[in-house]
């Protein structure tokens, strides 16, 4: 089968709709499917053998649900678009986020095959409620409609209304192999690992804050970059205890997390599933995570909860865990049994059960 994905954001740009897509599409290969992958921007280092990478164009960082999305708004996307598909002749598309502008949304005008489509987002802001009466419209072009987590489920809802009803949840994929396999890092204390954009819906402030009231020898590793790293290394930057690590590669980051003692994700919203909690169940980090939809549809019972922004429940969830090893043993055996069947093949395997079923129809 010849499966063309379709990623709404520039894969050079770290992020977790780009690492499904990425994932999924190399698990196709080995599974012994042709896939290609149209994204914005240009093919980079991450290209893969057997997996071909086409770019819609330059990249442009918008604000979009809290973040910055890297989308491809030139009027050069529709005709990279048709020229690709027309090009690679696929028999399925499966796009991700296929409303957002750009070679997402323009495969939904010019496929000529069935489209599978996969929404991630959790929360629907002002723009996007609006945008619902013409989204209504394209979502009768889509053979199959697919949420990662009940929140992204509930978000499409929200926007396009009972038409959404039809929406089934396939929740997002994990690179197993790389995060059991890590070797850990050095370390000389007990660690608290965070993985994320330094913005604020991520709550790094919050675990910073609850982190400088810890009475313990430990250290908190940071991991990303954003628009509030300077801010807050300028008010945390003095704690010796505090390591910046900044954006790591693909093995670097499975091995600190392996390291880790705890995973700390303490976002404030608009978390649609939460792929780096597993990612750290993987590697055998205990995980503390706001009670967000998103979060539990991940991690399950197999995670510690807080409220979303309470520094003090967090500071005391993380000296819980910190000090009590059976109780952070206990989480990161569950974490292990919640995260074995949901690697990347399985995933493929589950999907081209789709791409099939709607050849079909």
């Amino acid at each position: 089968m010849r499966v063309a994905l379709v990623a709404p954001y520039d894969l050079a740009v770290p992020g977790g709709v780009q690492a499904q897509v990425l994932g999924l599409a190399r698990a196709l290969v080995g599974l012994g499917a042709e896939a290609a992958v149209l994204a914005p921007g240009t093919p980079g280092p991450r290209s893969a053998a057997g997996l071909r990478l086409e770019g819609a164009g330059r990249s442009l960082a918008l604000p979009a649900n809290g973040s910055r999305a890297p989308v491809a708004l030139g009027p050069g996307a529709l005709a990279r678009t048709r020229r690709f598909l027309a090009s690679f002749d696929p028999d399925v598309v499966h796009v991700h986020e296929p409303f957002v502008p750009g070679p997402a949304l323009a495969s939904l005008i010019v496929a000529r095959v069935p489209v599978v489509a996969t929404f991630h987002r959790a929360g629907a802001g002002a723009g996007y409620r609006l945008a619902g009466l013409a989204l209504r419209r394209l979502l009768g072009r889509l053979d199959d409609v697919v949420a990662v987590s009940e929140a992204a489920r509930e978000t499409l809802l929200a926007v396009v209304g009972p038409g959404a009803g039809r929406c089934s949840i396939e929740p997002n994929g994990v690179d197993l192999e790389r995060f059991v396999a890590a070797v850990p890092a050095a370390r000389a204390a007990p660690v608290v690992c965070f993985v994320g954009r330094h913005e604020q819906r991520k709550g790094l402030a919050v675990l910073l804050e609850a982190f400088a009231s810890l009475e313990i020898e430990a250290r908190c590793w940071v991991v990303g970059t954003g628009p509030l790293s300077a801010p807050l290394r300028a008010r945390y930057g003095a704690d010796p205890r505090v390591e910046w690590l900044g954006v790591l590669g693909d093995a670097e980051l499975a091995s600190h997390l392996a390291a880790a003692d705890v995973l700390a994700a303490p976002s404030l919203g608009g978390e649609s599933f939460g792929v780096v909690l597993l990612e750290a169940m993987a590697a055998g980090a205990a995980v503390v995570a706001s009670d967000l939809p998103g979060y539990r549809d991940a991690a399950g019972d197999a995670a510690c909860y807080v409220p979303p922004g309470d520094a003090r429940c967090l500071a005391a969830a993380l000296r819980s865990l910190l000090t009590d090893r059976s109780r952070r043993e206990h989480l990161v055996a569950a974490g292990h049994r919640r995260v074995a069947p949901r690697g990347f093949p399985a995933l493929a395997q589950r999907y081209l059960a789709r791409y099939e079923a709607a050849r079909r129809r």
